[in-house]
């Protein structure tokens, strides 16, 4: 199997995390992080790299038409949200007090609905 050659970026270097030397096939997981906590736009450019690079991922559901999940997690991104909130006419609590999820909704308009209703009536307890 050929693989595409590494980006610099992507290379390991003497000091980081993992020692430089051969590189070897892994599977499963992988982190690009920024030490120190900075925010950048290009820590999540370097994450989507290496999630492509990642041929075979440990939770692999292996159907090529829906894909395996892989994906990134990043630092919520509280300035965007802020604003989307306030453009629907309510206010986002401060950085820390409030948390972010994703779900899939049915394409089935009746079933969506009483999802939405379900779930905004749990947010509600």
């Amino acid at each position: 199997m050929s693989h595409p050659k590494k980006p610099e970026s992507a290379r390991h270097t003497a000091g980081g995390l993992i020692p430089a030397g051969p590189e070897r096939e892994g599977c499963g997981i992988g982190f690009v992080v920024d030490v120190k906590g900075k925010r950048s736009h290009g820590i999540v450019r370097m994450g989507l790299e290496m999630l492509f690079h990642l041929k075979h991922r440990g939770a692999c559901g292996c159907d090529p038409l829906t894909g395996d999940g892989g994906g990134i997690l990043i630092q919520i991104p509280h300035n965007f949200l802020k604003g989307q909130c306030e453009g629907l006419g309510f206010q986002l609590p401060a950085p820390g007090q409030y948390g972010v999820g994703m779900l899939y909704l049915s394409p089935n308009a009746k079933e969506r609905k009483k999802a939405v209703h379900m779930l905004l009536n749990s947010a509600r307890r």
